[in-house]
């Protein structure tokens, strides 16, 4: 009986060990919410929308995003939020009315989809490479930036450090107030190893940077001042992760911008980019 019970532990802790390596195994092929070449093509062939796949090599960084229209025209430039991908945006990159009016580019951000996937960055340096890509992909006309969620504060980011070639900025339920954002105290024992490697695919970037953000928004306070174009703020007021609180926070802070445009979606929450699109598409087409 005894040396039964023994084979049955030994198979048991086999099982286990087995159960977590395949675990881990998958876990970094898992949740990558990327789209391939070609389930890229199967989105936009059908719709007969042109489309440019492209992956640049900016100071060391891999950076892949997706062009739609006109390359002649002013530039929307799409920014996801955590976890997310390009394809965040892609119903506005086939929108025909956009099309009319602009060149579109949504992008992959540093640590998701194509663009050194898993390797998480901070705002300062997440804002760099992406301001690297602006200029590489520059065509003298005036760009947009629509931010959704932490793709909010990273336009911010953008906005304060490149004042003068930004046209406008759109935040889409953008976390930029530091004083209302959480930093729920389990990330950081998700990011030391070995337990991040228990986290699925794009959400291990997205803990890292979700956990650094609040110091960010703070080291990038100071700079909100800079901001010197339009700005349109959309966002819903029962949002239950990005706080209502932080439009006022915007207002107060926007100092030297243009103008300032708030749209309060009532009782809308955190995902208004797709349950909301005609409306932000609306505001986008009459953007000036």
């Amino acid at each position: 009986m005894g040396r039964i019970f023994g084979k049955f532990r030994f198979k048991f802790k086999y099982f286990v060990f087995a159960f977590m390596f395949s675990y881990v195994v998958i876990c970094q092929s898992c949740v990558t919410m990327r789209m391939s070449l070609k389930e890229t093509h199967h989105y936009f062939d059908p719709l007969k929308v042109p489309f440019v796949s492209k992956t640049v090599i900016l100071d060391n960084y891999q950076m892949h995003y997706i062009e739609t229209g006109d390359p002649q025209k002013p530039t929307l430039f799409f920014i996801h939020g955590s976890p997310g991908s390009w394809d965040a945006f892609k119903s506005y990159l086939t929108d025909t009315l956009l099309l009319r009016k602009y060149r579109m580019i949504a992008i992959d951000r540093p640590g998701f989809g194509n663009s050194n996937f898993g390797q998480a960055q901070n705002l300062a340096t997440q804002a760099k490479i992406i301001e690297a890509l602006i200029n590489a992909t520059d065509n003298h006309q005036p760009i947009t930036l629509v931010g959704h969620s932490l793709g909010g504060p990273l336009a911010v980011k953008i906005a304060t450090d490149k004042p003068t070639i930004i046209h406008h900025l759109v935040i889409l339920s953008g976390a930029v107030d530091p004083n209302v954002e959480t930093r729920e105290l389990w990330r950081p024992i998700l990011i030391s190893k070995p337990l991040r490697y228990l986290i699925p695919g794009a959400l291990r970037p997205s803990n890292d940077e979700l956990w650094w953000l609040k110091a960010d928004l703070f080291k990038m306070q100071p700079f909100l001042k800079n901001i010197s174009c339009g700005v349109t703020i959309i966002h819903g007021t029962k949002d239950p992760l990005v706080p209502y609180s932080n439009v006022a926070f915007m207002k107060r802070e926007f100092v030297n911008a243009k103008a300032i445009h708030v749209i309060a979606i009532e009782n809308a929450n955190h995902f208004i980019p797709w349950e909301h699109f005609k409306l932000i598409r609306d505001q986008l087409f009459a953007l000036p």
